[in-house]
C-alpha cells in the first residue's frame, strides 16, 4: 500500500523532470511497464554527488545513498511526466544501480539502500519492494558517483 500522503506531498514538490542530454528519451512506456533511462543525482539541474567512491573514505557510503536516493526521486518524477500521476505505480520492478567505484570499493549494495530505502518510504513495502542490481563501474557520464534505472509495473491513471 502506498504512503498516500508522503507521496502526495512528494509529487507536490517536484519540479519539471530532468531533460536527457543525449540521442534519447527519458522513459518509454511498453504495454504495462515503464522503463526510465539512468537518472544521475541532479538537483536543480546540478550534479550533487561526483566521483568514484573510496573503501577509504568513511563518509563513501553515506554520500553514495544520498546519491541514489536523488536519483530515484528524479526517475520518480520522470515516471510522474510520462504516468501523469504516481500512483499509476502498481510495482516497482526492478532497480539497476550503477555506482563509480575505485579498486577496492565492495559497498555498492549498502550505496544502493539509499535507493530501495527512498522507494519503499514513498511507495510502502508492497509497491516499493523490487529485485535489484548493484554494480561497481570505473567511471559515469558527467562524473556522477551513482546512476539509477527503474522498470515500473504501472496502470492507466484513474478518471
Amino acid at each position: 500500500m502506498q504512503n498516500t500522503s508522503t507521496l502526495v506531498a512528494f509529487e507536490a514538490s517536484l519540479n519539471p523532470p530532468p531533460s536527457p542530454v543525449g540521442n534519447y528519451v527519458t522513459a518509454v512506456r511498453v504495454g504495462d511497464f515503464l522503463f526510465t533511462s539512468g537518472m544521475l543525482p541532479l538537483k536543480d539541474g546540478q550534479l550533487q554527488a561526483t566521483g568514484a567512491l573510496s573503501k577509504d573514505d568513511p563518509e563513501a557510503i553515506s554520500r553514495g545513498q544520498a546519491a541514489a536516493c536523488l536519483c530515484v526521486e528524479n526517475a520518480l518524477n520522470v515516471a510522474k511526466s510520462h504516468l501523469g500521476s504516481l500512483h499509476c505505480i502498481e510495482k516497482v520492478v526492478k532497480v539497476t544501480g550503477f555506482v563509480s567505484s575505485e579498486p577496492g570499493f565492495t559497498a555498492q549494495p549498502q550505496v544502493m539502500n539509499g535507493a530501495s530505502d527512498r522507494l519503499v518510504a514513498l511507495l510502502g513495502e508492497d509497491i516499493g519492494k523490487h529485485a535489484r542490481s548493484a554494480v561497481g563501474v570505473a567511471s559515469l557520464p558527467m562524473n556522477a558517483s551513482v546512476e539509477v534505472e527503474l522498470i515500473l509495473q504501472v496502470r492507466a491513471p484513474e478518471a
